[in-house]
Parts: C-alpha cells; sequence; structure tokens
C-alpha cells in the first residue's frame, strides 16, 4: 500500500472505501475498496476533499479481483452459457436456454487445484432452464497473480468447462403394455404421466397403442410407430421377471440393440435402455406411474439432449441412485443420481 497524488492515481487501485457526506441528506459510501479509479473519478475525489489517497502497490503481473473474475468465468464457460458482472471477484454463470448443464468434471478439478480461485456448479447432467445459475466463479484476494489465471485459461484453452446442450424436440409414441390394460380391467395409468413428462421438454407425442402381453403385438406396435415417425420409443408395463411381462423380448424382438436391462437406482431397477438404429427405447419400470422422480427422470434429459445412453453411464448411477422419497420432492436439486 503506497500514498498517491489523486492526479496521478488513474488505473490504480483503492485500497479502502471512502465515504461521502452531505450533512442532512447523504452519508455512506462514494467509492468502493478495490475501485480502480477513472479519470472521471478525479474531481469527484477532490471535491471530497482527497488530495491523496492510498493505493496497491502492484507489480505487472497483479490483476484485480473483478478482471480476473470475468478472466476465469470467460475460461470456463461453453455454449449455450452467459455471464454476471462481477462483483467482489464473483461472477455467475447463467444459462441462455433450456437444457442439460455438462460437466467436464476432470478440467473442474484441475482449475479448482489451483491457489486463489475457485468454481463451484450444479450438478452434473441435470436439467435447467433458461435464466438458471448453473455455476459460480470468484477470485479470493483483493489482487490475484496473473500466472495463475493464465495457468486456468490453458488449462481451459479449447475446450467447453462448463456448457449446456439445447434440448431437442422429438416424436414420441408410446406402447402401453398389459393385459389388465388392454382388457379394460384398470385404467392406463402410465400414459398421462409419461406424457406430461415428454411434453415438459417440449416434445410430442405422435402416437399411443395399447396392446395385450404379446410378444409380437407389442414389437409391431414399436414398428408402427417408427413408421408413424416416432423417433423416441417408451414402452410401459411388462419390465418384471413374472412370465407375463414380456415387454423386454418384445423390444429385442425388433432388432433392437439392448444397452441395459436393469439399472443400480431405486425406485427405476427394472429399467431398460435399447436403440434400434439411432431410435432409443425405453422400456419403463412400474415406479414411474407412481413415483413423482425415477430413473426415468435421470435419463430422459439425455434422450432429449440427443446424448446416447451408453451401459458405464448406467452403472454409475449407482453412487446417489437412491431416492430418499422426500415429503416434499425437490429433484434435480437434491442428490439423487449424482454418481453420473
Amino acid at each position: 500500500m503506497k500514498t498517491i497524488k489523486v492526479e496521478d492515481s488513474v488505473g490504480m487501485v483503492l485500497c479502502h472505501d471512502i465515504t461521502k457526506i452531505v450533512p442532512g441528506e447523504f452519508k455512506g459510501r462514494a467509492f468502493k475498496k478495490g475501485h480502480i479509479i477513472r479519470d472521471e473519478d478525479i474531481p469527484v475525489l477532490l471535491s471530497l476533499g482527497k488530495d491523496h489517497i492510498y493505493v496497491w502497490d502492484m507489480d505487472s503481473n497483479d490483476v484485480h479481483e473483478n478482471e480476473a473474475g470475468i478472466r476465469l468465468a470467460q475460461a470456463v464457460r461453453g455454449a449455450g452459457v452467459s455471464l454476471t458482472e462481477p462483483s467482489e471477484g464473483k461472477v455467475q454463470l447463467i444459462a441462455e436456454y433450456d437444457g442439460m448443464i455438462t460437466i467436464d468434471e476432470d478440467l473442474l478439478y484441475q482449475i479448482n487445484l489451483i491457489d486463489d480461485m475457485v468454481v463451484g456448479t450444479r450438478n452434473n447432467y441435470r436439467p435447467v432452464k433458461k435464466g438458471d445459475v448453473v455455476a459460480g466463479v470468484r477470485v479470493i484476494p483483493l489482487m490475484i497473480d496473473n500466472e495463475k489465471l493464465k495457468q486456468a485459461e490453458e488449462i481451459a484453452k479449447g475446450k467447453d468447462v462448463i456448457s449446456i446442450l439445447p434440448f431437442k424436440e422429438h416424436k414420441v409414441g408410446i406402447v402401453v403394455t398389459g393385459n389388465e390394460v388392454y382388457y379394460g380391467r384398470i385404467k392406463d395409468r402410465f400414459s398421462p404421466v409419461i406424457r406430461k413428462k415428454v411434453e415438459d421438454y417440449g416434445s410430442e407425442v405422435i402416437g399411443e397403442i395399447t396392446v395385450p402381453d404379446d410378444a409380437d403385438q407389442i414389437a409391431a406396435a414399436i414398428n408402427k410407430l417408427i413408421a408413424q415417425g416416432a423417433n423416441l420409443i417408451l414402452a410401459s408395463g411388462g419390465m418384471s421377471v413374472d412370465p407375463d411381462d414380456v415387454t423386454p423380448s418384445s423390444i429385442r424382438q425388433t432388432g433392437a440393440d439392448i444397452i441395459s436391462y436393469g439399472a443400480p437406482v431405486l425406485p427405476g431397477a427394472m429399467m431398460l435402455v435399447a436403440y434400434l438404429s439411432e431410435i432409443p427405447i425405453l422400456g419403463l419400470p412400474g415406479c414411474v406411474m407412481y413415483h413423482k422422480t425415477t430413473i426415468f427422470d435421470l435419463l430422459l434429459p439425455f434422450v432429449m439432449s440427443g446424448e446416447k445412453i451408453t451401459r458405464p453411464m448406467i452403472a454409475r448411477l449407482g453412487l446417489g441412485g437412491l431416492c430418499l422419497n422426500c415429503e416434499e420432492c425437490r429433484y434435480p436439486k437434491c442428490s439423487f443420481g449424482t454418481g453420473f
């Protein structure tokens, strides 16, 4: 810290707050500690009786917290992310559109190992809405060594550390299976739940077919919906190991490639994921119709953003795969499904 004439202080960083007092009208802060002095500030400072002020004695490697916060945020910012103005070295990252947040966790870890700066994010692979805060960065000291910033910028160079994958509109076909529904013994409770979930993502249900527990008829219904233009098939019911539950074998019968039958998630252990060419086919277990949040909600953001689901992705769901059935469900703002 050093004393300097106000007229010579342009570009310097103020070491302390400066108060303005107008008797009977105002008393408060005119300039904040850390403020970078501009040309237009000089007459104001002089009018406040400040001929000399304390400023930081910086060398060429020092970067002010606000400039550093912007640089750090720009380094980790990927597609679909905008930035707020800096405040005390903190900058927030905002989703520019509805989509799924994707975070390069290894790069995030490397950057957070650097002293004097932090990057905190939402959980990875969560659905977000336009305007949601998805991450925040902050520089800890008032001034930071430029070399540390350059290190973070080099780690993130050419990469999307934090980005938003936009949701794509899908043409959805629903196949409701089960003798009990087909013959009118019980009312279908699957379709309304499924329909609302996909429509919330901006997609359209173009067809719905109800069939009995018959492998040939289920496979034929799937193929018919695809022929009608469906590029996502959701098959409900018949996913357990009971003899009459033939939906998994029906999906195989279409020629689809089974990625996973079963998942380390509760509720949703009997989930089936398959692809017929590039068309996802999801076999939904019974829990989808009566649990507010299930494995279906964990996988739907991937499907709707066009990301292909893999067997390793399913396996990683075991960590965080236990839903706590909270009295008030707060998903996606909870620990469920954090293992991706």
